[in-house]
């Protein structure tokens, strides 16, 4: 039986939301994250992109130290050519890489300008994916940005061609949210049954369709005969209007009518991390969850309306489609209203060993203390905000990798 994948983008496009952005070691953290919640992979980064460099050797090490308990994938994101294979295996250890390219007429006649047809697409992209193999990359993906406004000819031209040069999986890209759910199943269903290999649905919510589309296109793939791989971001955020939402594609795949048996979610998923990841996201990039944000906003359980109210009280299922608590909701939130310690850039060491005291975590001595305060000085400014729990945490389990994922050298 064919299985729908979730392949996070968060930290590729997410990431690249105006106005918007995450500092290497709250990137760090949605990585964990997402492998406490079972995502099967993680596109984490931009391996040609220097600032990125040691966060991403600093989160490859973490990965071959075992520090993700759920072996999640981590992955880069170049553009289709030889040059960005080459710096990227230059600059870091990256062992998988989506290589990204133009497809649509579009895009070759209003982005290239007449220095790339067609056929210098394919070129290019086949040149960039054997030279990939040939440098020992393990999962490739193929990136067709645009797909949804591309022929379906050259489409699956294009396809064929990463196949044949050694790609694992083809992206189709609904770049601009242009496809509707009815027009995705069919391209991608056909498209899937053209090439035969895996489909990646990468879809923006530029007319608010993002998760359905995402979903549909994923139908396709999987009535197409191959496994489907759903890009998702932590809130739907990214650029202009976001893209398909982490929670609410997974609530669509589990709960919605028309996904069965013959629909399998990877079995990895634990939808009881969906609170914190949210939760998480919204505070690191600063924009608070939607009111009405599907499974995790303020009003997803609550009821106003006597009607409403009263069948929620007699029988839950009158007016709730799933349980608040299978999304790790439902525990008290204790707010401090007296005396706060927190620890920021200007912290002293007494303060600083108050508050690892009530994480319950504690240091052989006060050398070693001191050189966790130090990293979570820095840590304060690298991330602008009051440490979470799990960072100060995180901070002093792993210093060293703090130290790699912090470090900036312009």
């Amino acid at each position: 039986m064919k299985k729908i994948y979730i392949l996070d983008v968060t930290n590729r496009d997410g990431v690249q939301t105006a106005r918007l952005g995450l500092a290497k070691l709250e990137k760090t953290m949605i990585n964990l994250y997402l492998d406490e919640m079972g995502v099967h992979q993680s596109e984490f980064g931009f391996p040609v992109t220097k600032h990125e460099t040691n966060y991403i050797n600093a989160n490859l090490e973490m990965a071959k130290k075992g520090v993700f308990k759920n072996n999640i994938v981590l992955s880069g994101w170049i553009r289709a050519i030889p040059a960005d294979v080459k710096e990227a295996l230059r600059l870091t250890k990256v062992r998988n890489l989506n290589l990204s390219i133009s497809t649509s007429d579009q895009m070759i006649k209003g982005k290239f300008r007449g220095k790339m047809l067609r056929d210098d697409i394919i070129k290019a992209m086949v040149a960039a994916v054997k030279l990939a193999r040939q440098k020992g990359i393990k999962i490739l993906g193929v990136n067709a940005e645009d797909a949804s406004r591309t022929h379906m000819d050259f489409l699956i031209k294009f396809g064929l061609a990463a196949k044949k040069a050694g790609a694992d999986r083809i992206r189709y890209c609904d770049t601009l949210g242009y496809d509707d759910p009815l027009t995705i199943y069919e391209r991608v269903k056909l498209l899937a049954e053209e090439i035969k290999l895996p489909i990646e649905l990468h879809c923006h919510n530029d007319l608010g369709m993002g998760v359905a589309t995402s979903v549909m296109g994923a139908k396709g793939a999987i009535d197409g005969g191959v496994d489907a791989y759903i890009n998702t971001t932590v809130n739907g955020l990214g650029e202009r209007a976001g893209n398909a939402d982490l929670i609410s594609v997974i609530l669509a795949l589990q709960k919605s009518s028309g996904f069965g048996n013959r629909y399998t979610l990877d079995k990895k998923i634990d939808l009881s991390k969906a609170w914190k990841i949210a939760n998480f996201g919204a505070y690191a990039f600063g924009v608070p969850l939607a009111i009405n944000q599907p499974g995790v906003g303020a009003n997803a359980f609550s009821h106003a309306s006597g009607i409403h109210a009263d069948g929620a009280l007699k029988d839950r299922r009158n007016y709730e489609l799933y349980d608040y608590e299978e999304l790790g909701r439902g525990e008290p939130e204790l707010v401090e209203t007296g005396r706060q310690i927190i620890a920021g850039e200007y912290s002293g060491i007494k303060g600083f060993r108050n508050i690892y005291d009530k994480l319950e975590l504690s240091f052989k001595d006060d050398k070693e203390a001191c050189k966790v305060l130090e990293l979570v000085r820095y840590a304060n400014v690298h991330t602008q905000k009051p440490l979470t729990n799990d960072e100060l945490k995180f901070i002093a389990k792993y210093p060293e990798f703090t130290r790699k994922i912090m470090t900036v050298k312009p």
